[in-house]
């Protein structure tokens, strides 16, 4: 079974190999074996791809907004076309169940690309009377932009990144993360097969020191990063000491609170999708389930329940639920925080142990996971797990579920489960987090901006935010009259 790509990047519209980067083994994490090799980049291919981007991107940013518009419509309509192809890419990069990949990964790409193809056309600035004077602003592309990519969603990550990007006339220069760097490739030559000019969209591999060279690079003017908060916080500081853009969408504790009047099916179908989804790598899921006393035993009751049934094995198998962790780095770390929580005094409800799977001795499988009796200051309650593990934690009052809820240094989502909307509305207000869903979890429409506060992160994925941050904003006086001076 291998994926191996023509070369390792893609640079101003075809692929480029050069072997002298360090190998960069892809691993099928349902089964440990190595699909492709590819190398990371040198010093010579991340020029290429700078000075590739830079040449391009003046001639791009002088179309129409809607002219661009068509090309990236035109590529969404190929990322639909091949989203078979695609999800198994995903599937064998990723390890998450085919049955994911083919309706959130290519498609939420897609779905990106279809939205900021028509926004950019009405994207503008504004006019400002003056009383005879008058000002008005123009938006303009920033040049040439980095995005750096996670492993638990490569080719959304991509598209979410590069859509808004090239849409407002920039070039982008894109690292995927060195666990999952396939289907960045598919997407560029996607692009260029969509009519995308050569060097707008550049795809380069690598490890953190590939993501440093393009961060810290002169001509780049903006870099956005999906990933941890350590690695958020020093990309953000190079960033910073050159006065480049950035936009930070990291990691999260988030909090998913049900309160005793909640639907109880619907409550436990959001904590499900918002802890074991994509096995439970998702930043933004809502990691700690406060539910209110009155509904806490039936609660764990029914999860416990549903969450037996998942069915874990083969993830190119249509009807596999989970699939395994990236990587056997991840599976350990998992497990050990899993051990972490038995040994806070945390009762294991279900799961916490390593699958046998026949035919799959080698993958990084871990059983989802719940555990209830938890308190505040259990580490499992406190910091990012990135796995299967749900902790349930039981609150009596909404004044004191909204304290406990905010006592976290991240702040990248939240959700709240009840039939009084009044009462929804009022605790979202008072809860400090970027992104939230009443009576639902972990949905991302395009059309809604996506990002976090706190330690969480800074600026916004998707919507028009996103094509606000991606642009720099030019103001114009014009006067009408005379010059007025004392001199």
């Amino acid at each position: 079974m291998r994926a191996q790509p023509t070369a390792s990047h893609y640079v101003n519209g075809r692929y480029i190999e050069d072997e002298g980067g360090a190998p960069l083994p892809v691993i099928y994490p349902a089964t440990g074996e190595t699909i492709a090799t590819l190398h990371s980049a040198t010093p010579n291919v991340l020029e290429l791809a700078i000075e590739a981007a830079r040449a391009a991107q003046p001639a791009w940013a002088c179309i129409k907004p809607v002219e661009r518009g068509r090309i990236l419509r035109r590529a969404a309509d190929i990322l639909r076309a091949r989203n078979a192809d695609l999800a198994r890419i995903e599937t064998l990069d990723t390890g998450k169940a085919i049955q994911e990949t083919l309706v959130a990964d290519a498609p939420s790409a897609a779905d990106c690309l279809e939205y900021f193809a028509g926004a950019v056309a009405t994207f503008n600035g504004e006019m400002i009377d003056l009383g005879g004077p008058f000002a008005y602003t123009r938006r303009e592309p920033l040049g040439v932009c980095v995005g750096i990519g996670a492993w638990n969603y490569p080719i959304q990550i991509a598209g979410w990144k590069s859509a808004p990007a090239l849409a407002m006339g920039n070039a982008m220069v894109f690292k995927p993360s060195e666990n999952t760097p396939l289907s960045a490739l598919a997407l560029a030559e996607i692009y260029s097969e969509a009519g995308l000019p050569d060097g707008l969209f550049n795809v380069v591999q690598g490890y953190g020191d590939v993501g440093a060279g393009l961060v810290g690079h002169d001509v780049v003017a903006k870099v956005s990063v999906t990933g941890s908060v350590p690695t958020g916080r020093k990309v953000l500081s190079l960033a910073g000491s050159k006065m480049k853009h950035a936009t930070m969408e990291l990691g999260g504790k988030s909090p998913l609170i049900v309160f005793d009047d909640a639907d109880l099916e619907n409550a436990i179908g959001g904590a499900m999708l918002g802890n074991f989804y994509s096995s439970g790598q998702i930043c933004s899921n809502g990691t700690r389930v406060f539910v209110q006393a009155g509904l806490h035993d039936r609660f764990v009751e029914r999860l416990v329940e549903r969450t037996k049934k998942i069915r874990i094995g083969d993830p190119l198998d249509p009807e596999t639920q989970m699939g395994p962790l990236v990587n056997k780095a991840q599976q350990d770390k998992v497990v050990s925080y899993i051990e972490a929580g038995k040994q806070d005094g945390a009762q294991l409800a279900c799961g916490g142990h390593v699958p046998s799977l026949q035919g799959f001795d080698g993958g990084c499988f871990i059983e989802p996971t719940v555990f209830t009796g938890v308190t505040d200051n259990m580490r499992i309650a406190r910091e990012e797990i990135f796995g299967p593990v749900m902790s349930v934690l039981k609150f009596d009052g909404e004044d004191e579920v909204i304290e406990r809820a905010n006592d976290t240094e991240f702040g990248l989502a939240a959700g709240v489960f009840t039939r009084d909307l009044p009462r929804a509305h009022r605790v979202i207000a008072e809860l400090q987090a970027g992104t939230c869903w009443i009576n639902a979890y972990n949905l991302t429409p395009v059309e809604m901006p996506f990002g976090g506060v706190k330690q969480s992160g800074i600026g916004r994925e998707n919507s028009l935010a996103a094509l606000a941050l991606y642009s720099q904003l030019k103001a114009v006086y014009v006067e009408t009259g005379d010059v007025a001076a004392p001199y």
